[in-house]
């Protein structure tokens, strides 16, 4: 099993622990012939070797077939399933319907470690239209111009595994090259004809004398630093000197590397719009062309010079227990002027730890709290300093949910309360916002949990998309706004009470263009303001960003994928998880787009957090990595030069000894402090 979707498959190892081949599933009918979006019934039953049911509670999930096409999906994303657990009976009927076509696996596993799995044939949907996209009805003799063509099938689903056709009506005024560009020869008129699996569509193109007789580049600097985002405001000009609005730019690089430090290449990047960042110093030259004319402007791109020195404060080792997600507050009341933080537990006994770090060089434990789970994965603690919740998965009578504590005194934190009401699939993380829980339940949604009495909590609403297979794995709120991490579904931000109509005029309010759009929502009624998908469903994590130097809003998406599996990571074992940072653009919410990206080659991101212009970006095995996010961004930041330091946490007393593997940061003060899950908690500080 190689899913992208960490917490299920942490889960779902947890309960089998080693295979046991004494037992098979059965399953009846064998296998599945399926259309998209129906459903069907499927007995699973578990026999011993003498064909007897075995009563045992097992979990029924989803993959593509590793064999054959893409990569497997993560659990859930395949087919919705229902039931997805058993009831300790050996036997139950569940109902599959696929929400995607392709060779699938029915696959279960059981708490005493039987695996079995059938295949589920789902044909692929015939082709219902196909759409132009973004194709102007006027193009100029000489230039070039790209066919973009959707394909919509029969359950109104985009596809692009589909083999298209673009032919023209005249192949004497515009031809057609490999990769679908339409390229003006002479004028007239052009008919295009698209055709995929028997669907067709036409769309009529003018060609006219193309007017450019000059191009000119408009930007004025000479040097800039690497990262730094070039505004190339190139325009095209007619014979008497008027600028063509209409027509196309194209814009190209060569560079030449500033050797020392650095060497071949020189890289950087140029988007369609105009804009150009280097990512290695050096002396580029920039082109813009339009049909047969050109020019070209050069510009010297010098080392950014962001590093500094990162110090390493102290440690709190823990080696008995993979440590989970951290938090760190400010003491209230008697403990005011001391500073205390608390960490989680993976594949442990229930426990949360409870820490003094007024003094980072001697951080120790001062309380530890045990509940019946497996997981205590998540925690957090309200604004107050008064009110922490831990998260449980794994428990032993499934009453899963989260734990209420009194975090007033952390020498002597009480448990409250408890919520497991419809959790028994597990809690995997929480935010406290404004006297609420918002508890991520089942990977399926996030329930929302009023806690104004802590003793007396009770439910208030829920936020789930409508989306097939639908899951999520995290939730962040600021101002109102709560940004979801929805694997497939990429990022959602929703109201769940932003910024009233009466207060959006208030000058001291940082701008966040989704508070604009804000106020409808509540606790009682989140309402879904905008979102943008992740493809291959790996989004992990969502961070709201509001760059302090550009005002540009973006949402930081966070990837988690383990390409090889999680078997060495349940066994205590090196790790080789993969996956990067995404910086989605939201300064329209209703048009969102990623501008760039960090990916740390050698390593798998987890959890981010900003503040200021500066990411902490944990990167599991690669250690907690510090970035600068100043300016405008775009393209590639890792290799922009942008990192100011990093810190690879390792002791040789460790679960793993000498081997980082980071779960997040919190900046406090004038430090930083993160979780690594093989040697517990750190304390670093950035020195100039």
């Amino acid at each position: 099993m190689k899913p992208f979707l960490f917490i299920n498959a942490i889960f779902i190892s947890l309960l089998i622990g080693q295979e046991n081949d004494s037992l098979q599933f059965v399953f009846e009918p064998p296998s599945l012939k399926i259309n998209v979006g129906e459903n069907q019934k499927v007995t699973i039953k578990l026999l011993d070797k003498q064909k007897n049911p075995v009563k045992s509670t097992f979990t029924i999930y989803s993959a593509h077939d590793p064999g054959i096409g893409p990569t497997p999906d993560w659990p859930g994303n395949s087919m919705l399933i229902s039931p997805r657990t058993s009831r300790n009976s050996g036997v139950v009927d569940v109902t599959v319907q696929p929400n995607r076509a392709g060779n699938l696996l029915l696959k279960v596993r059981s708490l005493n470690g039987a695996i079995g799995e059938m295949n589920v044939n789902v044909p692929m949907p015939s082709i219902k239209k196909l759409i132009f996209r973004d194709l102007p009805s006027k193009v100029y003799v000489g230039t070039s111009t790209l066919i973009s063509v959707k394909i919509i099938d029969s359950t109104n689903n985009e596809r692009d595994d589909v083999k298209l056709k673009i032919r023209l009506s005249d192949d004497s005024k515009a031809n057609i090259d490999t990769f679908n560009n339409l390229v003006a020869k002479k004028a007239g008129s052009v008919k295009l004809l698209a055709e995929a699996e028997g669907a067709t569509q036409t769309f009529k193109v003018k060609i006219v004398k193309n007017p450019v007789r000059e191009i000119s580049i408009g930007f004025k600097e000479k040097e800039v630093r690497t990262g730094d985002v070039l505004h190339l405001n190139a325009i095209a000009l007619n014979s008497a000197g008027r600028q063509v609005v209409d027509a196309p730019i194209t814009y190209a690089y060569y560079g030449k590397s500033q050797y020392g430090e650095y060497g071949l290449p020189a890289s950087g990047l140029i988007s369609e719009d105009g804009r150009f960042v280097g990512e290695t110093p050096g002396l580029y030259t920039i082109i813009a062309t339009s049909g047969i004319y050109s020019t070209q402007k050069s510009i010297k791109v010098l080392p950014r010079n962001v590093k500094k020195n990162i110090q390493l404060v102290g440690h709190g080792l823990i080696s008995n227990v993979k440590s989970g997600d951290l938090w760190v507050w400010a003491g209230i009341g008697k403990h005011a002027g001391k500073d205390f933080a608390a960490t989680g537990s993976i594949f442990g006994d229930g426990e949360a730890y409870f820490w003094d770090v007024t003094d980072p060089e001697n951080m120790k434990i001062i309380d530890t709290v045990k509940v019946d789970a497996r997981n205590v994965n998540d925690i957090k603690v309200s604004d107050d300093g008064r009110v922490g919740v831990i998260t449980r998965e794994g428990a032993s009578n499934r009453k899963n949910g989260f734990v209420i504590l009194n975090v007033s005194d952390p020498f002597n934190v009480k448990i409250i309360s408890t919520f497991n009401d419809d959790m028994t699939g597990g809690v995997h993380n929480t935010f406290i916002y404004e006297n609420h829980v918002y508890a991520v339940n089942n990977g399926r949604k996030y329930d929302i949990i009023n806690i104004e009495d802590p003793e007396n909590p009770f439910r208030v609403g829920i936020f789930e998309l409508d989306t097939p297979g639908h899951a999520i794995h995290d939730v962040w709120i600021e101002d109102g706004i709560a940004y979801s991490s929805n694997w497939r579904d990429g990022i959602v931000a929703t109201d769940i009470g932003g910024l009233k109509s009466s207060e959006k005029d208030r000058s001291d309010i940082r701008f966040n263009p989704l508070l604009m759009k804000a106020g409808k929502g509540s606790p009682s009624r989140p309402l879904k303001l905008a979102s943008f998908p992740d493809v291959k469903g790996r989004n992990h994590s969502a961070f709201p960003f509001l760059s302090q130097s550009t005002g540009d809003f973006y949402i930081i998406a966070g990837d988690e994928v383990f390409p090889d599996g999680l078997d060495n990571l349940i066994n205590n074992k090196p790790s080789s998880p993969r996956g990067g940072f995404h910086f989605v653009n939201f300064n329209d919410p209703s048009n969102p787009k990623e501008d760039a990206v960090y990916i740390v080659p050698e390593a798998g991101s987890h959890n981010q957090w900003v503040y200021g212009d500066i990411l902490l970006a944990a990167f599991y095995q690669g250690g907690i990595r510090i970035l600068d996010i100043s300016g405008e961004l775009l393209g590639d930041l890792y290799k922009q030069d942008r990192e100011i330091g990093y810190f690879l946490p390792q002791h040789r007393e460790g679960i793993i000894p000498n081997a980082p593997m980071v779960w997040g940061a919190q900046p406090y003060k004038d430090y930083i402090f993160l979780s690594d899950m093989n040697s517990g908690l750190y304390c670093i500080k950035i020195n100039d």
